[in-house]
C-alpha cells in the first residue's frame, strides 16, 4: 500500500523554502515519529492531518510566550501524537506516559553536547546526590511527565 505524505496539508506548519523548521531537538523527533508510523501504516495521512487540525483549533499555548509559534506548533504536534497512538491503541496513556518521563528524565540528566539516550544514567530517584558527573546541573528531579493534552 502506498502512503502519500502531502506536507503542504499541515496546517500552520513553521517552515521556510528548504521545509519544514525545528527550533529544538524533540521538534524534530516529535516529526520523525508522525512520518515513521504513517509510512509504515499506522494511520492514513489525512487522519494525521485531521488529529493535528483539530489540536491547532484548541488554541493552547502550552504556557509558552504566544509569539513563540514554532514551541507552540510542536507542542500541539505533541498532543495531537499522543491522542492518535492512544486512540489507535498503539500504546496505552499509562505506557505513553512512562516512556516521556524516562525521556524527560534522561533529558534532564545529560550533559551539555551529550546526546540523548534511555540507555545511560539510570538510577533510582532517591540516588541523585551519589553520582559523578563531569558537569554542573541541579540534581533534582522535576514533576512527572504529564499529557500535553
Amino acid at each position: 500500500m502506498t502512503q502519500n505524505t502531502n506536507i503542504d496539508e499541515l496546517p500552520g506548519l513553521p517552515h521556510n523554502e528548504a521545509g519544514p523548521l525545528f527550533a529544538e531537538p524533540w521538534q524534530l523527533t516529535a516529526f520523525g515519529i508522525v512520518l515513521a508510523l504513517h509510512r509504515n501504516g499506522y494511520f492514513q495521512w489525512r487522519e494525521w492531518v485531521n488529529y493535528i487540525s483539530a489540536e491547532i483549533e484548541l488554541g493552547k499555548t502550552y504556557g509558552l510566550d504566544p509569539q513563540n509559534h514554532n514551541g507552540i506548533y510542536y507542542h500541539q504536534w505533541l498532543a495531537a501524537l499522543e491522542k492518535l497512538v492512544t486512540d489507535k491503541k498503539l500504546s496505552s496513556f499509562d505506557e505513553l506516559m512512562a516512556r516521556k518521563e524516562q525521556w524527560r528524565h534522561a533529558d534532564e540528566h545529560r550533559g551539555f553536547g551529550e546526546p540523548l539516550s534511555l540507555d545511560r544514567h539510570h538510577h533510582p530517584h532517591g540516588d541523585h546526590h551519589h553520582h559523578v558527573h563531569a558537569h554542573d546541573h541541579d540534581h533534582s528531579c522535576r514533576a512527572p511527565a504529564t499529557r500535553l493534552a
